[in-house]
């Protein structure tokens, strides 16, 4: 999968692995709008979490506690949106699967709001 930008994301200029199992990866954006916000990746291109063998859904939940941990560590967040897009009518843009992880704060404007809301309404984080 050459032009997926996730197969190669220990190379990406864009993003900045932090965690790391045998099986998947946990990377910022090194430019986002809330800090913290992140995904978890399959090392093995998956085009959707229905793709990811049982393996690939035990290291993924186990990197996920792993990431709360250093999320909850470094930046304190009030609390969390985890979730996955699947397929381009379910919003996902890049076919490689990745589990989004966005902490969320109490001091934004979006505080009590949903992702759904953000994205349904046009709203910034600020």
């Amino acid at each position: 999968m050459d032009k997926c930008p996730y197969c190669n994301i220990l190379n990406d200029d864009e993003h900045e692995v932090i965690i790391s199992n045998d099986i998947c990866t946990y990377s910022l954006l090194k430019e986002q709008e809330i800090k913290g916000a992140g995904i978890i990746v399959p090392k093995q291109h998956r085009e959707t979490v229905f793709d990811l063998t049982e393996d690939e859904w035990i290291a993924t939940y186990q990197l996920l506690h792993e990431v709360k941990l250093y999320l909850d560590e470094k930046y304190n967040p009030d609390g969390y949106n985890v979730g996955w897009n699947c397929g381009q009518v379910g919003g996902q843009h890049v076919f490689h699967s990745h589990l989004h992880v966005i902490p969320r704060y109490a001091n934004e404007i979006m505080a009590g709001k949903g992702i759904r809301y953000l994205f349904k309404n046009n709203q910034k984080f600020g």
